[in-house]
């Protein structure tokens, strides 16, 4: 037996700018059938992506999310390139205790939902998992 991780269900005040937001910034494509959610299916090319589901509801982001995304530059691209594309498109820094030493950029989306930019690319953490095998 197993299960399968389906989607990561975001609440919204705008679920459909939300959803729009978020399949730009991971070059997706975002649908809706009503105005109270939107949704980005995974890809063709990588069914086991991860569906982002994005509800209505009336209340305000109030704290820290006990649950965020962490998104990886893709090859061909890199942390700073990706930084800069996703502050253009309306994300903000934000400071939730991560310290000054950290090789991650913690940012927040349009209505604040945290998320982190990584450093490495997949390349590179394929590289970096092969070395530490060898070393094993």
């Amino acid at each position: 037996m197993g299960i399968l991780l389906s989607e990561l269900v975001i609440d919204s005040h705008d679920p459909t700018a939300l959803a729009a937001w978020w399949a730009e910034a991971l070059g997706r494509e975002a649908e809706s059938d009503d105005e109270d959610e939107a949704w980005l299916a995974p890809s063709p090319q990588n069914p086991q992506e991860l569906g982002l589901l994005f509800i209505r509801v009336p209340e305000e982001k109030a704290v820290k999310n006990r649950l965020h995304l962490d998104l990886r530059p893709l090859d061909g691209s890199d942390q700073a390139a990706e930084l800069e594309r996703l502050l253009a498109m309306g994300a903000r820094r934000v400071d939730v205790g991560q310290g000054p030493d950290v090789t991650w950029v913690v940012l927040a989306d349009p209505e604040g939902n945290e998320f982190c930019l990584l450093r490495s690319t997949p390349s590179d953490l394929s590289a970096d998992q092969a070395a530490a095998e060898a070393l094993s």
